[in-house]
């Protein structure tokens, strides 16, 4: 069983404004919702119906660069697709360009804009880029 106090220590160390555990709990407790998990990293999904979206996908610094994240994802996809999801779906953003080219790489494609939906460190907004995987041709 996946540890919300583990997922938040790992989120914690990938973003400047992680989730609490208290939030991985919750999200964890909801029909449809999984992780999957190594060592440095996991990713959380949500499964409803035929359609997935990724929640959130955190892979500790000192890990990154060594195709943990393309491993997750990819990981991931096999599970929303077993789960009955057709597609994929997430969110990033647009300044996020590790984590655009990450999900470029594994096939998914950008397919809406939402204007200002990340807070910046600056206190400005950031659009997030909707990308979307069709899981049938992956």
């Amino acid at each position: 069983m996946t540890a919300p106090a583990r997922l938040a220590s790992l989120h914690a160390q990938a973003f400047a404004a992680p989730w609490s555990e208290a939030e991985f709990a919750d999200l964890l407790d909801q029909p449809g919702v999984f992780a999957v998990e190594e060592a440095d990293g996991f990713i959380l999904i949500r499964v409803v119906l035929d359609e997935a979206e990724i929640l959130t996908l955190a892979v500790r610094p000192s890990a990154r660069r060594a195709g943990l994240g393309g491993r997750l994802v990819g990981q991931g996809a096999i599970a929303a697709a077993q789960a009955g999801a057709v597609r994929l779906f997430l969110e990033v953003a647009e300044d996020n360009v590790a984590a655009r080219a990450l999900y470029e790489r594994a096939g998914f494609g950008q397919i809406g804009r939402r204007k200002a939906y990340y807070a910046a460190p600056d206190g400005g907004r950031t659009d997030a880029l909707v990308l979307a995987l069709d899981l049938a041709a992956s």
